[in-house]
């Protein structure tokens, strides 16, 4: 059964574009943040994914995670370990399962980035929140 749609309102459009805005000064904050700590934005989410995805992932998890293609995920994670950010560890209880996990430099790299962001999102919130509450009541 087909869903008839309700056209969208001049406050829809209003609403969309006030989200895509936020969303892109997040981002825009987010890539300057990282850098100006010496790390590329892609690196940057990519410590975060491993840290926020329970602190090891596979470099195939990291491509799902960051929606890349594997062989990108290959050349951030070599990038990352000559780096000395991440470190490539192998499996204790699958040995054929090499993961990558956060050194000590990567984690405090990660860590002063993530309480910026914390601050910023704390700053976006109350604009954010109002667009995401509302969104789709008629």
């Amino acid at each position: 059964m087909t869903r008839s749609r309700k056209p969208l309102t001049d406050a829809d459009y209003r609403h969309l574009a006030e989200f895509r805005h936020l969303l892109r000064q997040f981002t825009a904050f987010s890539e300057e943040a990282a850098r100006g700590t010496g790390l590329l934005p892609q690196h940057h989410q990519a410590l975060l994914a491993i840290r926020g995805f329970g602190g090891r992932l596979t470099v195939g998890e990291l491509a799902q995670k960051l929606a890349i293609k594997p062989h990108s995920a290959v050349g951030l994670a070599d990038r990352l370990v000559e780096a000395g950010l991440v470190a490539r560890q192998t499996n204790a209880k699958d040995r054929r399962r090499v993961e990558l996990t956060l050194t000590a430099a990567g984690s405090r790299k990660l860590a002063d980035l993530s309480q910026s962001h914390r601050e910023e999102l704390r700053r976006l919130a109350p604009s954010l929140l109002p667009l995401l509450k509302n969104w789709g009541k008629d």
